[in-house]
C-alpha cells in the first residue's frame, strides 16, 4: 500500500530530524543496556534489534549488555532450586551459577544475537569469560542493623563485580563491523565464574570506552521528581543532590549510580530510557524529544 501524502511528509520530517544526530554521532561508541519488558515482550524484542541495526549502519558502534533475571528464576524453578535473595541480589552457589551460565550465555544472548540477525545486522555473542574480557572479584556484601556492634559480611557466592575491562576484545568486534552482545558474566585470576549484576557491567563498560552514551533500558519513564514529573536533563550534581534528599531510592539507585560512576568516570552522557516504548532507542537517540532522562557531566559539557 503506497504511503499517503501526509505520511510521506511525516517520514520525510523524521529523517530529516535524525540527519544531525546521524552526523553527530557517526562512529562513536553506544552502551546499550538491554533488559525489563523490551526483553520479553516480543514486539519489543523486535524494534530493539532493529534499532541496533539501525545504529550500526548509520556509522555508530553499538554494545549491547543484556540482563535475565527473570529468565534464571523461571528455569532455577523448573529445576526445582530455590532462590535466595540479600539486599537484592541473587544468592549464587555452584549448581545456581551454572544455570546463570547456561541461561545468560546460552538462552538469552544468542536469542539477542538472532534477533539482530534477523533484523539485518551482524552480531557476535559472548560472556565476560571470553578474552577475559571481564575480569571479576567476589563481591562483598555486609548487613548492619542498629543492634549489631560491628556489619556483618554474607557470603552470596559467585555473585561478583567488576575489577578490569579487556576493551581489546570489544575493539577487534567493532572495527570488524560486528555488534558485540555481551552477557554479564565474569572471571577471576583463578578461573572461578562470577555473576555480575548487567547494569554495572554496561556502566563499566561506557566508562572504560569512554563511550558517547550509556543507554539503560528500564520499566519506568525515566527519572521523576517527589510529584512522579519526568525529569528529562540533569547534570551529575543534580542527580547527587536528588540521591541526598531522598528523591532517588530503592531499587532506581543502584542503575542511577552505576550511570553516575560512568559519567564521571569518562561516558559522555548517560540516559535511562522507558523500553516499554516501542523504538525506545532510536527515539531517544534521534530524536529532539527522547523517552527518558539524560545525565550529563557539567565539567565535560562545558570543556566539549
Amino acid at each position: 500500500m503506497s504511503l499517503t501524502r501526509e505520511a510521506a511528509s511525516n517520514t520525510a520530517r523524521v529523517l530529516s530530524e535524525a540527519l544531525p544526530y546521524i552526523q553527530r554521532f557517526t562512529g562513536k561508541t553506544i552502551v546499550v543496556k538491554f533488559g525489563g519488558n523490551a526483553m520479553v515482550d516480543e514486539k519489543l524484542k523486535a524494534s530493539f534489534a532493529r534499532d541496533i541495526v539501525m545504529m550500526k549502519l548509520v556509522g555508530m558502534n553499538p554494545v549491547v549488555i543484556h540482563g535475565g533475571g527473570p529468565q534464571i528464576g523461571e528455569l532455577l524453578a523448573r529445576l526445582q532450586i530455590e532462590s535466595h535473595f540479600v539486599n537484592g541480589m541473587r544468592v549464587t552457589d555452584s549448581k545456581t551459577m551454572d544455570v546463570v551460565e547456561m541461561v545468560l550465555g546460552g538462552g538469552v544472548n544468542k536469542e539477542i544475537v538472532n534477533l539482530i540477525h534477523h533484523a539485518g545486522g551482524k552480531a557476535v555473542g559472548i560472556t565476560g569469560k571470553d578474552g577475559q574480557l571481564i575480569k571479576a572479584r567476589k563481591l562483598k556484601v555486609s548487613r548492619h542493623t542498629p543492634e549489631m556492634e560491628a556489619p556483618e559480611i554474607i557470603d552470596i557466592g559467585h555473585v561478583g563485580e567488576v575489577e578490569s575491562v579487556n576493551t581489546g576484545v570489544i575493539d577487534m568486534l567493532t572495527n570488524s563491523d560486528f555488534i558485540p552482545v555481551i552477557a554479564p558474566i565474569g572471571v577471576d585470576s583463578e578461573g572461578n565464574s562470577y555473576n555480575i549484576n548487567a547494569d554495572l557491567v554496561a556502566g563499566k563498560i561506557a566508562e572504560v570506552l569512554k563511550a558517547e552514551k550509556l543507554i539503560l533500558l528500564t520499566n519506568v519513564a525515566g527519572l521523576q521528581d517527589k510529584n512522579g514529573e519526568v525529569l528529562t536533563g540533569l547534570s551529575t550534581r543534580q542527580v547527587d543532590e536528588l540521591i541526598a534528599d531522598g528523591t532517588i531510592y530503592g531499587g532506581m539507585l543502584p542503575k542511577i549510580r552505576c550511570a553516575l560512576d560512568a559519567v564521571k568516570g569518562g561516558a559522555r552522557t548517560a540516559h535511562i530510557i522507558d523500553g516499554r516504548v516501542n523504538h525506545a532507542t532510536l527515539l531517544e537517540i534521534f530524536t529532539d524529544l527522547g523517552v527518558g532522562t539524560l545525565i550529563t557531566d557539567e565539567a565535560a559539557e562545558s570543556t566539549g
